[in-house]
């Protein structure tokens, strides 16, 4: 590994760190958290994964990464599959339970917590099909909620807990309810502070 390539895991590293501070009130410290928090260790693995997933040149990668992705799961009760793209200083909070799905696309500063699906509608298959939801930056997915199929839910949105989402979800909406209606977002509503 380069050094170049070694800062960039160290950065990575801390980021993910301050994401947990900022994301959850009780956490205590780095060195507690990253021992403690199980969200932090299935996105650790989730990033190493990820490397080995798009690693084309490396025979067998992606059956290694699907090994390691099944190992997070069994000890985190996380499920992220290696072939989602997610963005920086991502955090999972009382993650048990959380679904991200292979072709599923989350940005940067995203906050889920836990029993969070982000899942396909079944039936949609094929190289470069997506079947999973794309969520925009800075935004809070409460526990319990399923976002299902090909959708966008838009940067600076709040998905409320136990929630179903099954349509595109424009910037700056809460949305709320099984059916999950949008409405405009007054303020910050459930958005930490970056």
């Amino acid at each position: 590994m380069t050094r170049a390539a070694r800062r960039g895991v160290l950065r990575t590293v801390r980021e993910d760190l301050a994401a947990a501070r900022r994301g959850d009130p009780a956490a205590r410290g780095d060195l507690e958290n990253a021992v403690v928090y199980s969200g932090l260790h299935a996105v650790w693995t989730y990033r190493l994964t990820h490397r080995l997933w798009t690693a084309e040149d490396l025979p067998g990668s992606r059956f290694a990464a699907r090994v390691l992705a099944q190992l997070a799961r069994s000890a985190t009760g996380i499920e992220i599959h290696p072939g989602a793209r997610i963005g920086r200083r991502f955090f999972i909070d009382h993650g048990m339970g959380v679904v991200i799905g292979e072709t599923a696309v989350i940005g940067d500063d995203v906050v889920v917590f836990h029993g969070v699906t982000l899942g396909g509608r079944g039936g949609e298959h094929g190289p470069g099909v997506r079947r999973h939801p794309a969520v925009g930056d800075r935004v809070v997915l409460g526990a319990g909620s399923s976002l299902i199929g090909a959708i966008t839910i838009g940067s600076d949105s709040v998905v409320g807990a136990n929630t179903v989402v099954t349509k595109d979800v424009p910037a700056g909406s809460v949305v709320t309810g099984v059916a999950g209606t949008a409405r405009p977002r007054s303020g910050h509503e459930g958005v930490p502070p970056l």
